[in-house]
């Protein structure tokens, strides 16, 4: 996909996101960090939407987002990682247009613009891993996260790209007892993509459904670990290194160990 300037009603970036807290009403007006700071990655999460609608960017599915982005902004940010949740011109993924995913991409444009040339990470959920997934073909992506990625049943005219992928880094995560989106599905997209690119694995959370609460805190820690790993070079978990070096099906359906992130072995 083309960068491309947005309509007015366009896609925006939420404010920097701070460790401290969690806004309870919808983030406010982007304002500039401490001009002090140094920023040496950013990370773009993006929240979950529907298949098709035109209607407004949901506040609700953006903020679900200021968890796991805080968790990691509290991880990484005094070496320099800055995080933003990216807002969407519309709630829905809309067919071919994949508004998203078009919106993923001018994110990654203007932080580029804003921060300079530093490496991104896409980090989605749902219809945001997707979109995630789309928008790694950016030159400035170097790692995606995709959990419990919303997928087609049916792709027409063809399959989900995976091209865009390589050269990147990705991790996939998905309930084993999700109802909303099919894990085999995201299992196939991984296989496809581990084809062309080494460096894919996927993380299977046993019990958890969609939203993966279940397992929040492994499944927050699992996508820290992965994130920093890839954006500051630092040796990943054992689990992840692992499931990166093997070969389909094991590094694409390695079990997200209960406790991950309490005792990390590296």
């Amino acid at each position: 996909m083309a960068s491309q300037a947005l309509p007015a009603r366009g896609a925006r970036l939420g404010r920097a996101v701070a460790p401290g807290r969690v806004p309870r009403a919808p983030v406010p007006a982007y304002r500039d960090q401490d001009r002090g700071a140094t920023v040496r990655a950013v990370v773009l999460a993006l929240p979950g939407g529907d298949a098709l609608s035109t209607r407004r960017r949901s506040p609700v599915a953006a903020a679900v987002m200021w968890p796991l982005a805080r968790h990691l902004v509290r991880a990484g940010a005094a070496e320099g990682i800055a995080a933003h949740v990216v807002h969407y011109r519309f709630r829905g993924w809309n067919g071919g247009h994949a508004h998203p995913a078009e919106d993923a991409e001018w994110a990654v444009g203007e932080a580029v613009r804003r921060y300079g040339d530093v490496p991104v990470c896409l980090v989605g959920i749902d219809m945001g891993a997707r979109a995630a997934l789309h928008a790694a073909g950016h030159p400035a992506v170097t790692s995606v996260v995709a959990l419990a990625p919303w997928l087609p049943d049916d792709p027409d005219p063809e399959p989900e790209p995976v091209k865009q992928l390589i050269g990147r880094r990705v991790l996939l995560a998905h309930g084993t007892d999700d109802d909303s989106t099919d894990p085999e599905l995201s299992y196939r997209l991984a296989e496809r993509a581990k084809k062309v690119n080494r460096e894919v694995c996927r993380f299977e959370v046993h019990s958890a459904g969609h939203g993966l609460h279940q397992h929040r805190a492994e499944v927050f820690a699992l996508t820290t670990d992965f994130v920093l790993g890839s954006l500051l070079e630092r040796p990943y978990a054992r689990p992840i290194a692992d499931a990166l070096a093997a070969p389909p099906p094991l590094g694409l359906r390695m079990p997200l160990a209960a406790g991950f992130g309490r005792s990390l072995n590296h």
